[in-house]
């Protein structure tokens, strides 16, 4: 397959991941709603560590990916948890 279109479909699963992990955590850890939680942890500053906990799942594409000997789209996975880093540092310092 294209090494490009490999990259795309890992770093798409990367982000569809970190998008479930932290719904699924939303849904597991709060006593709100997903809207409420995610307005709550921006008001009070903590929607870094939001997108820090739900990236964990990632991990699970990661190594599965290269279980399976698909090194390029654990490529794209590990793109897609740079890009949340860099989303987390932002919310951090601004």
């Amino acid at each position: 397959m294209n090494i490009k279109k490999e990259l795309a479909t890992g770093f798409l699963v990367g982000i569809i991941a970190n998008t479930i992990g932290t719904l699924l955590y939303i849904l597991l850890f709060s006593e709100f709603g997903i809207t409420e939680t995610f307005k709550a942890a921006v008001q009070q500053g903590h929607i870094g560590s939001l997108l820090a906990l739900g990236a964990i799942l990632n991990l699970v594409a990661f190594f599965g990916f290269l279980r399976i000997k698909r090194d390029n789209r654990a490529k794209g996975v590990l793109i897609a948890t740079l890009l949340t880093a860099l989303a987390i540092l932002y919310y951090k310092i601004f």
